[in-house]
């Protein structure tokens, strides 16, 4: 008898925001994203926001749902309340965060979208070689590795 492997069902992204909220797809070779990743991890007193990277299962799937989205490559925030992108995203997760870190991040939102966004395109098109590109991550700790969404 020969084994088949079966498809794995289209992964629910609706279910998933409903049980985790915030979800922030990063890109999992940038070294600037693996840093932010690790501040948000340190900073997250709530501790509920997920990560998962572009490259992975769930970064696919927000791609085959949101076709738009292939044209971000660096980060993408997922709520129930919609997806947010570049700089909006950004913002979104200081908002998120509180406190301090919103305070700081207000002027932000008053600055004009396309203003901002170019600012983040241009961070994002040299963060490679800025901040180079990751063979390996830091390994999570068991309490910090719940919280990603691949690879547990």
């Amino acid at each position: 008898m020969t084994s088949t492997t079966l498809p794995s069902p289209p992964l629910d992204l609706s279910a998933l925001l409903a049980e985790h909220g915030h979800v922030l797809l990063y890109d999992g070779v940038c070294g600037l994203c693996d840093s932010s990743v690790q501040f948000i991890l340190r900073f997250d007193r709530k501790r509920t926001m997920r990560f998962a990277t572009l490259q992975g299962e769930v970064g696919q799937a927000a791609f085959a749902q949101f076709p738009a989205l292939r044209e971000v490559d660096s980060v993408i925030l997922l709520r129930p309340g919609g997806v947010a992108v570049r700089s909006t995203a950004v913002l979104q997760v200081a908002r998120y965060l509180g406190g301090f870190w919103r305070v700081l991040a207000a002027p932000g939102w008053l600055l004009p979208r396309a203003l901002r966004d170019r600012v983040y395109d241009f961070i994002a098109r040299h963060r490679y070689r800025v901040f180079g590109k990751l063979d390996a991550c830091r390994l999570p700790t068991p309490d910090e590795r719940a919280r990603f969404l691949e690879g547990r």
